[in-house]
């Protein structure tokens, strides 16, 4: 017989749905935790010298202590087993890591790898990683599969986690950069966390890409990310109303509107005034997209824009008889303040493609992973993602991969330092 805490879906009913749960039996709450005596651990494994792909000696190049500047004589050789990684292919690696002893105090020196402390990953593989999962949108057990070699998803987890704990201070500071920005861009996308609905949201300029990765699509996120005193700048989106209360201007997407306009077209294919209207309305549109590219002087650009903007509210205010017609016209006429800000300003486009391209990995990613597993990987997803999107579009003369190892080397070396100041400068 089923049972009466069976939720409303029988014995198919996920457990998150289940109003009340059944208490563990007795006989389970009694239980303690940990291994039974005598059973062999299943710890951390190190590998030997047959298993190495490689080893590596690190000579101590310094002969006086520095903590009181006694000679210092050999004092053996101690081994550090890392996993670290040459392009996407997992090598075992023994570094012999040589020890000396000072004969006044005993203090014992040695020349360690550069990797984060108490980590078994070297900062090549990790870095690699990090650009494979957060950048490119391949799904962890892929990159897992990829390296092979001992490799191993938990200890990645780990890491990533710890790193996004590190870089979680510069958000703010790269928060608030983004409102002081001239143009801001923002747009979302369903995002799954645990099975349940969520939303990726972007928020980004040419120099900054801010990832939320939340449960709800309200106006909390956009006002959280852009607070509640004016800002400079222009922010363009779509018209979704989540966007409305920013504390700065907006400017509409004309792709948008421009796609709007055309399905009309295509609901009444043999009417010829919504032929007309969309034909005229759809060229307008069209040129006002093209014109910040079109090599021609900024005098220029003001003239045919503002000869643009009057044709756009004159083909709006044209007295029409089918009634699909006045429903878009209406768009124009009624949103005027928030439609012509490209009019005025050259360096504010009329549309928000720069965020529909930025968002649209994360769209791939969400359908080859199906989102994240838990609360603390979407954090994660949003922090890591945040700070490499952004260092990406700053960068001139390395690659990503080679700043995050640079940074993690940085990092293993001080880790106190503040990583905002690693941060490329825009």
């Amino acid at each position: 017989m089923a049972s009466q805490f069976t939720g409303r879906f029988g014995s198919s009913t996920p457990s998150s749905k289940i109003e009340i749960k059944e208490n563990s039996l007795a006989e389970n709450q009694a239980k303690k935790g940990g291994a039974k005596v005598g059973h062999k651990g299943n710890g951390r494994k190190l590998f030997n010298k047959a298993e190495a792909d490689e080893t590596i000696r690190l000579n101590l190049e310094i002969d006086k202590c520095p903590q009181c500047g006694g000679k210092l004589e050999s004092n053996g050789i101690d081994e550090r087993c890392i996993i670290d990684s040459f392009l996407t292919e997992a090598r075992k690696i023994i570094y012999e890591c040589q020890l000396k002893k000072c004969k006044c105090c005993s203090k014992e020196v040695s020349k360690r790898p550069l990797v984060m402390a108490g980590s078994k990953y070297g900062n090549g593989l990790i870095s690699n990683a990090l650009v494979m999962h957060y950048l490119e949108g391949i799904p962890l057990n892929k990159v897992v599969t990829i390296f092979g070699n001992g490799v191993n998803k938990g200890a990645l987890l780990h890491i990533f986690h710890k790193l996004a704990k590190y870089w979680e201070p510069a958000l703010e500071k790269l928060q608030e950069e983004y409102r002081q920005a001239a143009v801001k861009h923002a747009d979302e996308t369903s995002w799954r966390n645990d099975g349940q609905n969520g939303y990726s949201w972007l928020f980004c300029n040419c120099e900054i890409s801010l990832f939320r990765f939340e449960k709800t699509r309200s106006s909390e996120i956009p006002l959280d990310v852009m607070g509640d005193q004016p800002l400079p700048g222009v922010l363009c989106v779509d018209r979704y109303g989540g966007y409305n209360k920013v504390p700065c201007h907006i400017q509409y997407c004309y792709a948008h509107l421009l796609r709007d306009v055309q399905d009309l077209e295509k609901k009444y294919p043999k009417n010829k005034e919504i032929k007309k209207y969309v034909g005229s309305m759809a060229s307008l549109l069209a040129e006002a997209m093209g014109l910040r590219g079109k090599e021609i002087s900024d005098e220029d650009y003001y003239k045919r824009a503002e000869e643009l903007k009057s044709q756009i509210l004159l083909c709006s205010r044209y007295p029409s008889h089918h009634l699909s017609i006045p429903k878009y016209q209406d768009i124009f006429l009624d949103n005027e303040h928030r439609l012509f800000h490209w009019v005025t300003n050259r360096k504010i486009p009329p549309d928000n493609n720069r965020a529909e391209r930025e968002l649209r990995p994360t769209v791939i990613a969400r359908k080859m992973s199906f989102g994240s597993q838990s609360p603390r990987g979407a954090k994660t997803r949003s922090t890591l993602m945040s700070v490499f999107h952004t260092a990406a579009k700053r960068l001139t003369d390395q690659s990503i991969r080679q700043w995050i190892q640079s940074t993690l080397e940085t990092l293993a070396n001080n880790p106190e330092i503040e990583l905002y100041q690693l941060l490329p400068k825009p």
